[in-house]
C-alpha cells in the first residue's frame, strides 16, 4: 500500500483456465477456459455475460476460493502471483469481494469486524486510533445512508438483502482496497438501495482505486459508468469494448454477439 502516493497499481489474469469439482459425479470440470484481463487502479472494469458462463467463478478465483482449481496460467498483482497465497493473504495485499450473497457472523459486531479489517492491513505499530476509526465510520454511515445502529448489529445476522448491500459497500469504504471484485451486488436490489450502492462505489473511484464489477444486467451500469466492458462466454473474454458495448448487449442480447464472433455454445436463454 502507498500512503497518500498515486502509485498505480494492477491485476493482470493471463491465461487463466480453472477447474471446478463436479460433487455429484465426482468429476472436474473446465470453467474458464483461458481468461486473459489485465486492469490498474484508476480504472472501472464490469464483465457482462449470460449465466453459466464462469463470471463468478473468475472473481472467487481471484480471491483464492479453495473450490477453484487453476489448472494452467496465472494471476499477478503488481507483477507478483497470487495463485498459492490464502485468502486472506490477498485481502491483505489489496483485494476485496463483495459477493451476491454475504455471510453471516455471529458474535462479531460490524464496528468490530471492520476495525479488525482495517487493521489487518496496516503495520502492527500503525493501528488505526478509536478516534480516527469513529470519524470515518460516521463519515461514510452518512455518505450510505447507513443508520449508526448498524455497526452494534452482529455482522449480516438478520439484516435484509439491501442492508448486506449496503454493508458491504460500507466494509469497501472503510478498508479502503487496491482493487473490489463486485460479483452480481446489483442482484436483488430495488432502485434505491441500488442508487446508494453505486454512489459508495463512485466515492471510492479515484487512482488508488479499481473495480471489476461482475453483473449480468446493464442496469447497474447506469449508475456505476465503466472505463471498460467485457463480454464472457464459454468460459473466456471474447469481446472489449467501452460503455457502449453494455448498452448495446441490452438491447441486441447475447446470442446476435454469439453468432456474429461464430461462438459454439449454448446460452440458458436462448429459445
Amino acid at each position: 500500500m502507498t500512503n497518500g502516493g498515486q502509485i498505480m497499481s494492477t491485476l493482470e489474469i493471463k491465461d487463466l483456465h480453472v477447474e471446478v469439482e463436479d460433487e455429484e459425479n465426482q468429476e472436474s470440470k473446465e470453467i474458464l477456459t483461458g481468461v486473459n484481463l489485465t486492469m490498474s487502479t484508476g480504472e472501472i472494469h464490469a464483465i457482462m455475460g449470460p449465466n453459466g458462463t464462469g463470471k463468478s467463478t473468475l472473481s472467487q478465483t481471484i480471491m483464492g476460493q479453495p473450490a477453484y482449481h487453476v489448472t494452467q496460467g496465472d494471476i499477478l498483482l503488481d507483477g507478483e502471483s497470487i495463485i498459492h497465497m490464502p485468502v486472506d493473504e490477498r485481502a491483505r495485499k489489496g483485494l476485496f469481494l463483495a459477493m451476491q450473497y454475504p455471510a453471516e457472523i455471529q458474535g462479531v459486531t460490524n464496528a468490530e469486524f471492520l476495525r479488525a479489517a482495517i487493521n489487518a492491513r496496516r503495520p502492527s505499530d500503525d493501528q488505526i486510533s478509536v478516534m480516527s476509526f469513529l470519524k470515518l465510520l460516521d463519515e461514510n454511515l452518512a455518505l450510505l445512508d447507513m443508520n449508526e445502529s448498524m455497526t452494534e448489529r452482529y455482522l449480516n445476522e438478520g439484516f435484509s438483502g439491501g442492508e448486506k448491500k449496503r454493508n458491504e459497500i460500507l466494509q469497501l469504504l472503510m478498508i479502503k482496497p487496491k482493487f473490489a471484485l463486485l460479483d452480481e451486488i446489483d442482484s436483488g436490489l430495488d432502485i434505491d438501495a441500488l442508487k446508494v450502492v453505486s454512489k459508495g462505489v463512485n466515492s471510492m473511484r479515484g487512482a488508488n482505486f479499481g473495480s471489476l464489477i461482475i453483473t449480468h444486467y446493464q442496469r447497474l451500469l447506469n449508475y456505476i459508468t465503466p472505463d471498460v466492458v467485457h463480454v464472457m462466454m464459454g468460459g473466456r473474454i471474447v469481446k472489449t469494448g467501452d460503455a457502449q458495448l453494455a448498452k448495446t448487449l441490452e438491447k441486441e442480447g447475447y446470442a446476435g454477439l454469439r453468432d456474429d464472433l461464430g461462438i459454439n455454445v449454448a446460452l440458458v436463454d436462448d429459445n
